[in-house]
């Protein structure tokens, strides 16, 4: 290393101006390991100024009293961008990001893909940014035979080369000792890595007199790129006339860089590394592949995985929420014994800690689905679900990295929303994001289970296929269903024109490394926590308002009402006398559920839950159940809870006495409410409406504007609405 590195006075000072490392590299090529094992948890997620991209920062301790920031920039085979995600990256190096700055580079090479990774690596020391290069994948180069000289190859680069394993905590304490001396110090590169200067010489020297400093190379890029660069007009001109003025060709010049670095990237190689016989013994990863990429076996290992994946989530995710909603259940009952029956006692109650439990009890879900999704990316096999998905999703618009989100809307549509910005194209994006709260999340399985529990019989057919199982089934399948059928309308409406590319590398198959996968359910809990948490907060803060006052007038004469009965029922007590069986007076428990459930109705909720019901009732619904769908709009599974209050059952949870209710629950015309046509088109509107406050949060912070979820809420209203019309009127 000493001799790529002269030593001279410090470049900063690190007390007042840390230094900012951007990490760089491929894809599949062990960043995020690297990432992960420099920085531990002293990180940052964000998003890059702009774009919806991932940021992930860190501080790593390089030694005592030395800590530098490491920015993980996306991934990038070269430095010609095609997606968002590599504009930002591209951005960083070429110093034309506004707010992120890269005092140098530390970049990750794969040791067993080596001459691919050349390609972005020399493009990177054309730069004359300081880099320091990490070699990874080395006990997957020894396995295929290949063996690497690294001291010749810090000879060609011209750079430090640090052999690393993450996984294993390999090489990091001598990577570390590199990136520390390089902060202190200044590199000198002595040559270019091809002559970038002969692409364009006229140009390029146009461009030093105009932009002082630059590199032969980022000449080049300026050239190319400069409309997207943060430049004054006048400058912006001046190239331009440049462009003119030599006939700079863009195409030409970037086939004839990309043929000359290939050119010498095969010098080094020939150098630098030993390379088996092509006609070597398969590795095990090909052997695998023969069976999960099969075009039989292949699909129906993939949906025994996803069932396993589905049934996971609800399983795992059941006892930490159980004990989120049982602590809840438990401060709010302290609170209310303790606290002295006030609005402000009320809104802490009822709203505050409402609130709080709504946001709390879906972290654990959020937190084993992208654990188990990290697990999956970990192995390897995610890349080949979307492999396989590819050509079903592509026939409505989508492409195979859309089914891994969707397949995450079966446990909440906030994390499988968020895990889409791993889509390149923008249209594909984007549809992704419409449709996936098509997918019944587990907030539906609470009303799902009780309306099927009332209307369909528990019969078992062939032994083992439950009636009620396979309407549940029903409804999942219906879903995805709708879910297609929307998109394939959707890619005719959304007029982004992005040409499609589904290209995608996939990676050897290696055991998860559960640091990461810890590391990563931390990081996306708190996003959940932080960012769609406020707007749920503020819909409960609303809702509890709503539910809890109402019309004065109506309101003072509930009160008085029910003040005088409680009055008469204590002076009953006091005086040890019954009440006579032909004028029964309610206990007191009765009474103040019977008042709870009035309130509710006189409440602005209740109210508009009555100026609704012409509106729901040709869908079978009646104004309970329109309170429900209102009360319910911050989260689906409200509507237990609301149901609950509304037929003054004791509590929520008590499923058999709330199923004996509205069992027995009948219109003002004696008719049964919950027939099997009410319950199905109930169901049905469920599953296709847009009753989740947080999800349209997120898409808003997903894309970036309101006008997408404002589209989601209208098209998932009106298909939930017209759709469960249909159903209860064929049914009845």
């Amino acid at each position: 290393m000493q001799r790529f590195i002269l030593q001279a006075e410090e470049i900063m000072n690190l007390s007042l101006h840390p230094v900012h490392i951007a990490l760089v590299g491929n894809p599949n090529s062990g960043k995020t390991s690297l990432f992960n094992t420099l920085t531990g948890l002293n990180q940052k997620v964000g998003n890059f100024p702009g774009v919806t991209v991932d940021k992930k920062t860190g501080i790593s301790n390089l030694e005592k009293n030395l800590s530098v920031q490491l920015i993980d920039l996306p991934g990038s085979y070269s430095l010609y961008p095609r997606r968002a995600d590599e504009w930002v990256a591209y951005k960083v190096l070429m110093n034309a990001d506004t707010e992120i700055k890269a005092d140098m580079v530390l970049l990750v090479a794969d040791a067993s893909n080596l001459k691919r990774n050349l390609l972005f690596c020399s493009q990177i020391l054309d730069l004359k940014i300081p880099v320091v290069v990490a070699l990874t994948m080395t006990d997957l180069a020894r396995k295929k035979g290949i063996e690497i000289d690294l001291p010749g190859l810090e000879r060609e680069l011209g750079v430090p080369v640090i052999a690393v394993n993450p996984r294993k905590n390999k090489g990091i304490a001598e990577l570390k000792k590199t990136l520390a001396h390089a902060t202190r110090s200044t590199f000198k590169q002595a040559r270019d890595f091809i002559a970038n200067a002969e692409l364009a010489p006229a140009a390029v020297s146009d461009m030093h007199k105009n932009v002082p400093g630059l590199s032969d190379y980022a000449a080049i890029h300026y050239l190319i790129n400069h409309e997207n660069f943060p430049l004054d007009a006048a400058l912006q001109d001046r190239i331009e006339n440049i462009e003119i003025a030599n006939q700079f060709n863009h195409t030409k010049t970037q086939a004839e860089e990309i043929l000359q670095r290939y050119n010498r990237i095969r010098q080094v190689m020939q150098q630098t590394v030993v390379e088996p016989d092509p006609l070597q013994k398969k590795l095990f990863t090909e052997k695998i592949d023969r069976v999960l990429l099969h075009r039989t076996w292949g699909y129906i290992i993939l949906l025994t995985v996803l069932f396993f994946l589905f049934q996971s989530i609800f399983w795992l995710a059941q006892f930490p929420m159980d004990a989120i909603d049982w602590t809840f259940t438990k401060l709010s009952g302290y609170l209310n014994d303790t606290l002295q029956a006030a609005w402000w006692s009320n809104l802490l109650i009822n709203g505050v800690m409402a609130g709080l439990s709504g946001i709390l009890v879906f972290v654990p879900q959020i937190m084993i689905l992208f654990g188990l999704i990290t697990v999956l990316e970990d192995t390897g096999y995610m890349a080949r679900i979307s492999f396989l998905s590819d050509k079903l999703m592509r026939k409505v618009g989508l492409n195979g990295k859309s089914v891994m989100p969707m397949i995450s809307g079966f446990a909440c549509a906030v994390p499988a929303i968020m895990s889409a910005r791993n889509i390149e194209n923008r249209k594909e994006r984007l549809l992704t994001i419409m449709i996936t709260p098509l997918m019944s999340c587990s907030a539906r399985l609470p009303v799902y289970t009780i309306l099927i529990a009332l209307v369909v019989p528990n019969k078992y057919y062939l032994g083992f296929l439950s009636l009620q199982g396979l309407l549940m089934m029903g409804l999942y399948l219906l879903g995805v269903v709708f879910a297609l059928i929307v998109s394939s309308v959707l890619k005719f409406l959304i007029r982004l024109q992005e040409k499609s590319f589904f290209i995608l590398e996939l990676p050897v198959y290696r055991s998860p490394r559960w640091k990461n996968v810890g590391i990563t359910m931390v990081q996306k809990a708190k996003i959940f926590v932080f960012e769609a948490g406020k707007v749920i907060m503020v819909i409960s803060l609303l809702l509890w308002f709503l539910s809890s006052f109402g019309p004065s007038k109506r309101m003072d004469a509930l009160d008085k009402k029910y003040a005088e009965l409680r009055s008469v029922k204590s002076e009953i007590s006091i005086n040890g006398m019954h009440a006579n069986h032909q004028h029964p007076t309610p206990n007191l428990a009765e009474l103040n559920r019977q008042y709870k459930a009035e309130k509710l109705q006189n409440s602005y909720a209740g109210i508009l839950g009555r100026s609704i019901e012409p509106a729901i009732k040709p869908l079978g619904f009646d104004w309970k159940i329109g309170i429900a769908l209102i009360t319910s709009f911050a989260a689906r599974e409200v509507f237990v809870g609301t149901m609950a209050t509304l037929y003054s059952v004791e509590t929520s949870d008590d499923n058999l006495s709330l199923k004996q209710k509205m069992n027995t629950a009948v219109r003002e015309d004696g008719t049964k409410v919950y027939t099997f046509a009410t319950a199905l088109s109930l169901m049905i509107f469920y599953l296709l409406a847009m009753q989740c406050m947080s999800t349209l949060a997120v898409v808003k912070r997903e894309t970036k504007s309101w006008k997408w979820p404002v589209i989601q809420l209208i098209y998932m209203t009106a298909l939930a609405y017209f759709t469960s019309l249909l159903a209860y009127q064929l049914l009845s």
